[in-house]
């Protein structure tokens, strides 16, 4: 089976497809993030795992018979908030799989898959720290993710509200739990779910509190390369499928609502009405 471009499509230099890229390779290179528990997260046996992953691996399947390769390989690629961009765009990774908001400015950039989960951006903090809210954080020392929504809000806020915070940028959520868990933040900012995943991974647990009026709406998607109608159509139709069945509802439970490996701790984190309406009706549509 061939797979020719689509006429008007543009792929970049000396690129092509990303179907016909994998029928010639018979390899398919996704992208993954090594600590967002519980969506894309390296396990004790350093195996790829989560909520992101296990839709990730419905699209492989569906790769696997479109290109007729039931052997097709896989190249696992860890991805940082600061590289998943470029390595999609210059073709290292075909497929990200992680927890990408999609965003208007962004999709100038790369494409994005239907939204699979929708996520607030809040606060994680100790439940003896005094913060409540977002206007607490004045003159306080505030840990979040480099190149993320939140590092963009909270740094405007700073600016705007003259609230003298100290912005640390961590590498990733493995560093900014350590930063908050160590004291060197009072708070961290980032999406509510990806807070309870790092709430999760401490060493007290019950000692840490989600707090603050959500600032933004974080509607996630898998990336893969622009001008790729083919890929995207795919990706998208199996994405679907999925989520309008009550498969879905399996899947969301397994990640969010029973005990998750490394700690087989419960994130206690139900399906909200935003999400089911999402699931009822999949969709590519940006936040902002």
């Amino acid at each position: 089976m061939r797979f020719r471009s689509s006429r008007g499509a543009s792929y970049g230099q000396g690129s092509q497809p990303t179907l016909a890229k994998i029928q010639s390779t018979n390899l398919i290179a996704i992208g993954h993030r090594e600590t967002s528990v519980p969506f894309s997260y390296v396990d004790t046996n350093n195996n790829v795992v989560g909520f992101s992953q296990d839709l990730c691996n419905k699209v492989i399947d569906a790769v696997k018979a479109k290109t007729q390769h039931s052997d097709l390989r896989v190249r696992f690629i860890p991805v940082t908030s600061q590289n998943r961009i470029s390595l999609v765009q210059n073709g290292t990774v075909d497929l990200e799989c992680g927890v990408t908001t999609n965003l208007m400015a962004r999709q100038n950039q790369v494409a994005f898959s239907d939204t699979f989960f929708v996520a607030t951006t809040r606060l994680l903090t100790k439940k003896d720290s005094g913060i409540k809210d977002f206007p607490d954080l004045a003159g306080k020392t505030v840990v979040t993710n480099q190149g993320t929504t939140s590092e963009r809000i909270l740094r405007k806020m700073n600016e705007e509200k003259k609230m003298n915070m100290s912005i640390i940028s961590a590498k990733d959520y493995g560093e900014g739990r350590v930063t908050l868990e160590t004291g060197r933040a009072a708070a961290y900012m980032m999406d509510d779910v990806l807070l309870a995943g790092a709430r999760a991974l401490t060493a007290k647990p019950a000692d840490w509190v989600l707090v603050g009026t959500p600032q933004s709406s974080e509607a996630y998607g898998f990336m893969m390369r622009r001008d790729d109608p083919e890929f995207k159509k795919l990706v998208d139709e199996t994405m679907s499928q999925v989520m309008k069945s009550p498969e879905i509802r399996t899947m969301y439970d397994k990640w969010f609502a029973k005990p998750v490996p490394p700690k087989n701790i419960n994130f206690e984190f139900p399906m909200s009405e935003t999400v089911q309406k999402l699931y009822a009706a999949p969709n590519d549509k940006a936040f902002e």
